[in-house]
Parts: structure tokens; C-alpha cells; sequence
């Protein structure tokens, strides 16, 4: 047995051991290639968030929004007192000049008298159909026409048709009853056509 025998097997076995850890680290970078994709992440992580939206009341918003009812509901009230005193005065002009002469309030010609038969005929600016309708249009407008708000504005109008009472010193004359009727009737169909159901 010689020396180099035991020398060269030591060179063979070296070249072998080489190849061999060569094809290992291949494999192996083969193989973290193929798992690349499960990746540990540690349970320190925090959770993603939520996809669950919570919901919270924006107090503030909903004052104003109270506020702002309310101040359209005031301007309502006011609109009705205000168009139903003055469809009274022209009423009261166009028909009952002399009790109006008597109380020395003001003087009224033929012109003003004829003007003020003509702006309360039925299809006249102070009429039972035009005042409704103009009553009926700025509670939708005020509105936006949400049907929700009909008997809110209803009642609007209910306790500006008593201050118009008030303003004018007791009953408003019949042209403004007639009025008063057209517009509830007005307000019921409304509520009928968005399918709600009053009490009157």
C-alpha cells in the first residue's frame, strides 16, 4: 500500500464531498423558491384592522340640523301669518271697505277697490287657490320634499293660521277659511301620495 493511494482516495473523497454540498445548496435554494410564498410572521404583529365600519352619532350635527328644522318651521309659521293677514286686508278692501274706513286705518279708491276684487277672485294673486298653492310649494321647498316632514309642516302651518288670527283680532274673514281648508287638503294629499297616514 502506498502513500499516494491513501492520498489520492483523500483527493477523491474531497472532490466527491465538494459536489455533494454543491448539489445540497441547489436543493436547498430550490427548495426556499417553491415555500418563498408561507412566510412566519410573529403573533407580536398586530391584527389588521377591521373591515367592520363602526358607526357613531355626530351630536353636533344632528343640533344643527334640529336647528335648522326648526328655524324652517318658524319661517313657515311666519309666511302663513303674514300671507293670510294680508289675503284678509285685501279681502277686507275688496268687501268690507266701510268697517275698514271706520277704524280710520286707511282710504281706499275705486281703482284700489276694483284691483283688490280682482287680486282675491278665484284666480286671482290673493285667491283661495293661488295662497294655498304658494303655502303648499314653500313647505316642499322648505322641505325638500321629504315626506317625513308633512305633518311637521302641517303643524306649521296650523299655528301660523292662529297667529294670523291673533294678528287680525279674531276670525280671518272666509276667503281665508277657505284657504285654510285648501291647504290641509293639500298636506293630505301629499302624505296619500308618499303612502303615510294622517289623522285628519
Amino acid at each position: 500500500m502506498s502513500v499516494n493511494g491513501v492520498t489520492s482516495a483523500s483527493d477523491v473523497y474531497s472532490s466527491y464531498a465538494a459536489q455533494n454540498k454543491s448539489a445540497k445548496t441547489e436543493v436547498n435554494a430550490e427548495t426556499a423558491k417553491e415555500t418563498a410564498g408561507a412566510v412566519y410572521e410573529s403573533s407580536s404583529k398586530k391584527p389588521a384592522a377591521s373591515t367592520a365600519k363602526t358607526y357613531k352619532p355626530d351630536m353636533n350635527k344632528v343640533a344643527r340640523m334640529q336647528a335648522d328644522a326648526d328655524a324652517r318651521t318658524s319661517q313657515l309659521k311666519s309666511l302663513v301669518e303674514k300671507m293670510l293677514v294680508k289675503q284678509g286686508q285685501t279681502y277686507g278692501k275688496a268687501n268690507d271697505i266701510w268697517s275698514i274706513l271706520a277704524k280710520g286705518d286707511f282710504t281706499v279708491d275705486a281703482a284700489t277697490k276694483a284691483q283688490a276684487q280682482k287680486d282675491i277672485a278665484e284666480d286671482g294673486y290673493w285667491g283661495v287657490s293661488q295662497t294655498s298653492q304658494r303655502i303648499l310649494d314653500f313647505a316642499t321647498a322648505l322641505t325638500g320634499g321629504d315626506p317625513s316632514k308633512i305633518e311637521k309642516m302641517r303643524s306649521a302651518f296650523l299655528k301660523g293660521y292662529k297667529q294670523a288670527e291673533k294678528t287680525w283680532g279674531g276670525e280671518l274673514p272666509e276667503i281665508s277659511k277657505q284657504t285654510y281648508d285648501a291647504v290641509l287638503e293639500g298636506f293630505d294629499k301629499m302624505a296619500k301620495d308618499a303612502g303615510i297616514e294622517t289623522e285628519s
